[in-house]
């Protein structure tokens, strides 16, 4: 239950910085996917004169169904909106001592960027029509596929 006067919440857009691991829990066999995610923040340097890029890398926790979607689409360098909320775990290291970590448990992820980019590691193949349409209709729908990029490239063109 969460205090009326309290939020938990994170919002990011930034980069992957390295593919997802997918890891299932050993009892419940539940997925969790753990990766690691830059955020660019561009600030004046006042002794320089000049503004620089400050980068902040963020432990990002994703489990269930979402984390099966990021070990599948995710990939380094790729462009993401996050949202989530800030969660910190104890745990042991090899020396016995007590350790803390903060991570973001992401609940929702939205992928940005171009779409070649989003099915960059997929292979992609070219439907194929039903096997019970007659030739002639089967290639109608290429037909129809070539005129909107024929259609976009007239529009991406600037007359002056």
């Amino acid at each position: 239950m969460r205090d009326i006067n309290s939020l938990n919440k994170v919002t990011l857009i930034g980069r992957l910085g390295v593919k997802p691991e997918l890891r299932y829990l050993p009892q419940t066999e539940r997925p969790v996917a753990k990766f690691t995610m830059a955020t660019n923040e561009r600030y004046f340097n006042p002794s320089t004169n000049e503004s620089d890029i400050r980068t902040e890398w963020h432990r990002i926790v994703t489990w269930g169904k979402l984390a099966e979607f990021c070990e599948k689409y995710l990939n380094p360098g790729k462009q993401i909106y996050l949202e989530g909320k800030l969660r910190t775990r104890s745990w042991q290291d090899r020396e016995g001592n007590k350790r803390y970590t903060t991570e973001i448990e992401a609940q929702n992820i939205t992928l940005l960027g171009k779409r070649d980019e989003q099915i960059e590691d997929q292979a992609y193949e070219e439907p194929k029509p039903p096997p019970d349409l007659p030739e002639e209709t089967a290639e109608a729908p290429e037909e129809t596929a070539e005129a909107p990029d024929k259609k976009k490239e007239d529009e991406d063109e600037v007359p002056f």
